[in-house]
């Protein structure tokens, strides 16, 4: 399972909305490993899968201290709340930027077996999944910015995703 190239901005295919996938097959089960291997190896809480070059709409979730989450053809089902965050990508390093999340968010998926799912979460995981979905659509965390002076550089030390 290598790790695979990272895309960064401004790589179009980071602004393509990313195709549905049709269904599970060696191919997808492929690309999720490496993905899930990209994602610990870069690191980050997540990697969606045009940030490997791949438009399709597949990403994965590794939450500290949790088994890797994986995500095909998901979307958000609900939203409440609003809370700031402090966010960065790993298509765009050394950058952070404070935007607007959602307090908790309902998303349905499915898993690398086909089968949908529903996750509810908050927090960071809330932030990690409207996230990813994002880069699924196209959007990038610098989009939700109120203005450019609030993305600011960062040192490469304190670098990682979201």
């Amino acid at each position: 399972m290598p790790v695979l190239p990272l895309r960064f901005v401004p790589d179009p295919v980071l602004r393509q909305k990313a195709r549905r996938v049709p269904g599970v097959d060696t191919r997808l089960e492929k690309l999720v490993a490496d993905m899930i291997e990209t994602m610990v190896a870069a690191p980050g809480v997540g990697l969606a899968a045009p940030q490997v070059g791949v438009s399709w709409r597949v990403a994965v979730i590794g939450m500290p201290d949790e088994e890797s989450m994986v995500l095909i053809n998901p979307a958000v089902v609900r939203r409440t709340g609003e809370r700031l965050v402090e966010e960065g990508c790993l298509s765009l390093p050394s950058y952070r930027g404070e935007i607007k999340r959602s307090v908790s968010v309902t998303v349905k998926a499915r898993n690398l077996q086909g089968k949908e799912f529903r996750i509810k979460a908050r927090g960071l995981l809330a932030q990690a999944l409207e996230h990813e979905i994002d880069h699924l659509n196209g959007v990038l965390y610098v989009d939700h910015l109120e203005s450019p002076d609030a993305l600011y550089r960062i040192q490469p030390e304190e670098e990682h995703g979201l």
